[in-house]
């Protein structure tokens, strides 16, 4: 059993989510615009998994230096007391009352031995607490998929409660409708829920258009769309303001993203500000049913994953014209648009423009143009802020070509 917490009153302990683990990197191109505790898996990000877990002053330690300009008002303060958490890993309440129990000079060591959390101490190394149960963290891209479907899950039981609506009567609801939620403001009509294999989650502003099917687990995140006649699949997040359509498997959209239109994507990570145009389809089988192996930045080459499904990985503001093709497990950077017939290649570095004919670099004023008046349809201002993080992004890229 954990030691008893003691908060005293008027008191925050202050968390700080950081990448203990060294997992940046392998996460990278989706952790080129964002911390690592601002990925998106179940219902909300790591972040705010942990803000709902723990009670204290939250903030995140940007892992490139480039981001800190855009976290400004996530920052510490630089002297006190602090408890530092591993930004990849997705707390439970055993685990966040593991940290909360933390003493000054201690910290949290799982199975295998990776630090999950450290409370800062002016003496002397850190004393390490055994943690015996198991831990889930998102080490390597995939991880953001596989583990989607427990976390909608474990999410669920934290927002489906207090005020909701009850679903139409145009709508088919199989299973207990207790798994399913609908925000007051959502608006799901005409629509199939299957709640049998898993809750579904409707957020505030989201709409569900006539002749959709959604199997759960699933979240629908607020003010997103699906659009008329769209198949949802098991273990899919769509982020906030996106809008989908077509066919979709555990896919994690992260948000303001589009895949509207037909297509098929499976066991596929988009980034936010992207758009799949009409016929776009990924493959995530490889017809000869072999192991994948997917693009690792760090290393510069393609890794085996030990996995049979994997499916399209899109960094942020990238984009796919109407029919494109994309071979299983293939890996887009930032600000990649891709057009053409053909099958792109498996890796094609940020800041690329092209198809199977060849590619050609985008210039910088030609990208923040285009990020401009994508982020200005949702009401959001491209600042000098995202093009100087643009601009520094470039320039780490240039390393994983």
């Amino acid at each position: 059993m954990w030691r008893e917490v003691r908060i005293f009153a008027g008191m925050k302990r202050i968390y700080v989510l950081a990448d203990l683990q060294g997992v940046r990197a392998d996460l990278l191109p989706i952790t080129y615009t964002r911390v690592v505790g601002d990925i998106l898996v179940g219902i909300d990000s790591i972040a705010d998994k942990w803000s709902r877990h723990v009670d204290g002053e939250w903030y995140v330690e940007p892992e490139a230096d480039y981001l800190a300009e855009l976290y400004a008002d996530r920052l510490a303060p630089e002297d006190g007391d602090r408890t530092m958490v591993a930004a990849n890993v997705l707390p439970d309440a055993t685990l966040a009352a593991a940290v909360e129990a933390l003493l000054p000079g201690e910290q949290i060591v799982d199975s295998a031995g990776l630090v999950v959390a450290r409370r800062i101490s002016a003496s002397g190394p850190a004393v390490a607490v055994e943690y015996p149960h198991p831990v889930r963290r998102i080490s390597q891209l995939y991880d953001i998929f596989l583990l989607n479907g427990d976390a909608i899950r474990a999410d669920f039981a934290s927002y489906a409660h207090g005020e909701q609506q009850t679903p139409s009567d145009t709508n088919t609801v199989i299973g207990d409708a207790g798994q399913l939620y609908i925000a007051p403001d959502a608006t799901v009509e005409g629509a199939v829920i299957n709640v049998k294999t898993g809750p579904v989650y409707i957020g505030p502003g989201a709409e569900v258009m006539e002749g959709a099917l959604l199997r759960g687990p699933i979240a629908i995140c607020a003010h997103a769309t699906v659009n008329m006649g769209t198949r949802i699949y098991p273990d899919t997040t769509i982020g906030r303001w996106c809008k989908v359509g077509g066919e979709l498997n555990n896919v994690v959209m992260l948000g303001y993203s589009n895949k509207a239109h037909d297509g098929f994507l499976g066991n596929a990570v988009i980034g936010a500000w992207c758009n799949i145009g009409a016929g776009a389809t990924a493959s995530n089988l490889k017809n000869d049913y072999t192991p994948i192996r997917l693009w690792n930045y760090p290393t510069g080459r393609f890794l085996r994953t030990g996995l049979q499904f994997c499916g399209l990985i899109m960094g942020d503001h990238s984009k796919a014209g109407i029919n494109t093709m994309f071979n299983t497990a293939t890996v887009l950077g930032v600000g990649v648009n891709i057009h053409g017939s053909g099958f792109p290649r498996n890796f094609v570095p940020s800041f690329s423009e092209g198809s199977t004919a060849g590619y050609t670099e985008v210039s910088m004023s030609k990208f923040c143009g285009i990020a401009e008046r994508m982020m200005a349809r949702r009401g959001l201002p491209f600042t000098e802020a995202h093009a100087r993080m643009f601009e520094a992004i470039r320039h780490a890229a240039e390393e994983y070509k």
